[in-house]
């Protein structure tokens, strides 16, 4: 390869590192958002300024340093220029690809950790061509590979996940003991002391973690505050309870939320300045690797490159740009605002929508541990346990539930608490130069802290562990697909030089802007969608006039899938009948949703309609019997053609596209009955069921003939007879629906 060969890789690598930092930012972002977004302590605008000062400090303070290098994952002293740039090719492709897939999936995982097995994958890749080239042995690849930093980093990770998760859940357990749920009737001085802590773990973190090596402090500073770390804690304890003592007292100030806000940057500032290097440490490495060997004059394939086991700076103007990028990124990224939807939704205190379905492994661990729980617990006084009991009470106050998103999702306490736990492992861990990741540390601190909150309840707990489970595991799946995925890369690379590269860097590109293309057509789908409501309502007149537009959509639904499906069957077309599928699929779950919210319903109503709640249900069931109908309908459909069985006749598909005709002829009206709150309408369709049910008879009638005089096709005669059974279904719920709509309107106005 020439010189403008690795001309090129270098300002392809310069574009990775664009493209890294975006989706980098759009995955961390969870680390220093998730504690302010859930508890709301600020607002998001407030939240994000903070963030992006932070963001903009850390990067102008980093020491620039690539710290995967320095901690030597593979030995660059055995490695020529040509393999390096290829290590670094296949490491910057592997990253954005990997990044953007779990972006688009929303879950959080660590840059840290991919770009350590990307580096060690692709290493591997290259070492084993040297070896075969020399018929050397398997064995030695130790002398290119350091197996025993690799080995510590992975064990820190697997220590980083159960301890974070341990010591967030017994900090958060003694800080609610402590102070409460009626954290602001506290005594001042409760606040003043937990703000001690809290401020002085995040200050200590922000020395330690964040400005370690920046030209902020001076050595004097660094080694006084290493040499005297006690003395240094204490002292901050003292300073910052009497500070904190004072803003609650004189000034008013609440020191959760400035906790919150100062923990927020912290975090935000400590991820520039560190993670940063995540990003644009392997293209910096790269270029100061060219610029080594440029000035060389020597062969690519010749030119050792001991050189990068030296610390590898990176110059104030690409931090500053770097800066630039990660802000604007936080700003507008809605894949980070995804990421960290999932982190939130996981610690939420109280009830809500579950993303995540439980699975048999969650199911166990929730069994077990109540069962282990019920037993410590039982070792204990009763008075005491009362006594704790007590300090876990929240004051009830009712919240309709389509408010719930309105509301924080945890309280300034657990937030403060998060902040400052994350703070202070992440911190001691630096201190003691262990391998951490702070996405695993920030994630299961959080875990940690809503379990011992008990924000996993008996009704949540199976959702929530099933979530932290699917999370670790893409952890877990992000090291693995890291490493093979960069050593099949660096392989390819080296078998097909600059047009394999070519070739790769084209498709990474299309496959970042497909995803790209999804995820925003995917988000415009969510705001424009109707969506069924939970009712508010308190009394029966309220009620019918606000679930009469649930109504309305229903049936406009239900029309679009029942035709659908007839015309899927009639034209065998495979594709359409899966849209039905899933169009059924989320209306079922949509009224199974609105059955979830009784509990919430029938709380909010006024003691003198409490029968509100019996026409509420009814309905309820009627909604549900029709999506069950349609469930049916679409399933044997789709399974028939899925199965390739004979089409149906062509009377059949008459018969069949008559019924979808008076059926549509109903939904329709239906629907703009409900539309225009017309109820006098409802009479006349009552009226004419008869109609309806005797069209249907008389189909089924006609079928039974064909199949005694010239039916050949078993399959199809027996989803005919289910197609138009559950129709007949279909139709008793709808005029079961209007039946006691009418019977309620005729009884207000009465």
């Amino acid at each position: 390869m020439g010189e403008n060969i690795y001309l090129f890789m270098i300002v392809a690598l310069a574009i990775l590192a664009i493209t890294d930092l975006v989706v980098g930012v759009s995955n961390d972002a969870v680390n220093f958002l998730n504690s302010a977004i859930g508890s709301k302590a600020i607002s998001f605008r407030t939240i994000m300024i903070v963030a992006s000062i932070g963001i903009a400090f850390g990067a102008m303070s980093s020491s620039g340093m690539m710290e995967v290098a320095r901690k030597g994952i593979f030995n660059p002293g055995e490695f020529f220029f040509a393999e390096i740039m290829i290590i670094f090719m296949a490491v910057m492709i592997t990253d954005i690809l990997l990044l953007d897939f779990f972006n688009t999936l929303g879950l959080p995982t660590s840059t840290t950790v991919s770009i350590v097995f990307e580096l060690l994958g692709a290493a591997v890749a290259i070492s084993m061509v040297k070896i075969v080239a020399v018929d050397s042995t398997i064995s030695t690849l130790g002398n290119y590979i350091n197996t025993d930093k690799a080995t510590q980093i992975i064990l820190g990770i697997l220590l980083s996940v159960v301890v974070a998760f341990t010591i967030g859940a017994l900090v958060q357990f003694l800080a609610r003991v402590f102070i409460s749920f009626k954290f602001q009737e506290q005594p001042k001085w409760v606040g003043a002391l937990f703000g001690g802590f809290a401020i002085t773990g995040i200050i200590y973190f922000i020395i330690v973690k964040g400005l370690k090596s920046a030209a902020v402090l001076s050595g004097t500073v660094n080694e006084f505050i290493a040499l005297n770390t006690e003395l240094f804690l204490l002292g901050n304890f003292i300073v910052w309870s009497l500070v904190s003592l004072a803003v609650t007292t004189v000034f008013k100030w609440d020191i959760y939320r400035l906790i919150i806000i100062l923990g927020t940057f912290a975090l935000a500032m400590a991820f520039a300045g560190n993670d940063l290097v995540n990003f644009i440490g392997v293209p910096i490495a790269a270029l100061q690797s060219f610029e080594a060997w440029q000035g060389s004059g020597i062969n690519a394939n010749e030119y050792t490159m001991e050189g990068l086991t030296a610390a590898v700076q990176t110059p104030t103007l690409l931090l500053l740009l770097s800066g630039i990028i990660m802000v604007i990124t936080l700003w507008f990224s809605s894949k980070a605002k995804n990421v960290v939807k999932t982190s939130v939704d996981l610690s939420r205190q109280d009830e809500g929508e579950e993303r995540f379905q439980p699975n048999y492994l969650s199911r166990v661990i929730v069994k077990y541990s109540i069962r282990a729980t019920e037993n410590f617990t039982g070792l204990f006084p009763r008075s005491l346990q009362k006594k704790i009991d007590s300090r876990f009470l929240k004051p009830y106050v009712y919240i309709p539930k389509t408010r719930a998103q309105e509301l924080p999702a945890f309280d300034m306490v657990r937030a403060a608490v998060n902040l400052m736990v994350a703070s202070v492992l992440i911190s001691i861990a630096t201190s003691m130069k262990l391998p951490l990741s702070t996405t695993y540390v920030t994630f299961m601190v959080a875990m940690g802290s809503s379990l011992a909150d008990r924000a996993w309840g008996p009704e949540s707990a199976v959702y929530r562990v099933a979530g932290v489970l699917n999370v670790i595991g893409g952890w877990f799946f992000t090291a693995l697909s890291a490493f093979t995925a960069a050593a099949i890369i660096a392989y390819t690379i080296h078998l097909g030089g600059v047009w394999a590269i070519a070739a790769l860097l084209i498709l990474a590109f299309l496959l970042i802007g497909r995803n790209y293309l999804s995820h925003n057509k995917k988000m415009k789908e969510i705001n424009r969608e109707e969506r069924l409501q939970k009712a508010e309502s308190r009394s029966i007149k309220e009620l019918i006039e606000e679930s009469a537009d649930n109504v309305a959509l229903t049936m406009k639904r239900a029309n679009k899938i029942y035709t659908s499906c007839i015309d899927g069957l009639a034209k065998h077309d495979l594709d359409r009948l899966k849209k039905s599928k899933k169009g059924i699929t989320k209306l079922e779950a949509e009224v199974e949703e609105l059955k979830d919210n009784i509990f919430y319903f029938i709380k909010n109503l006024d003691e003198s309609s409490v029968g509100t709640s019996n026409f509420y249900i009814s309905m309820l069931n009627y909604l549900e019997d029709m999506t069950q109908s349609l469930e049916y309908i679409s399933k044997a459909g789709y399974k028939h053609v899925n199965n390739n069985h004979k089409k149906l006749r062509f009377n059949q598909i008459k018969d069949l596209k008559e019924t979808d005709h008076y059926m549509d002829d109903l939904f329709s009206k239906v629907t703009r009955v409900f539309e225009t709150k017309d109820y006098t309408e409802l009479t006349p369709l009552i009226i004419d069921k008869n109609t309806f049910f005797d069209h249907i008879n008389e189909k089924i009638a006609k079928q039974v003939a064909r199949t005694r005089d010239d039916e050949s096709s078993p399959k199809n005669t027996a989803l005919y007879f289910s197609l138009l059974s559950e129709t007949k279904d279909l139709l008793t719920a709808t005029m079961n629906l209007l039946e006691i709509y009418d019977a309620h309107v005729n009884e207000i106005q009465v």
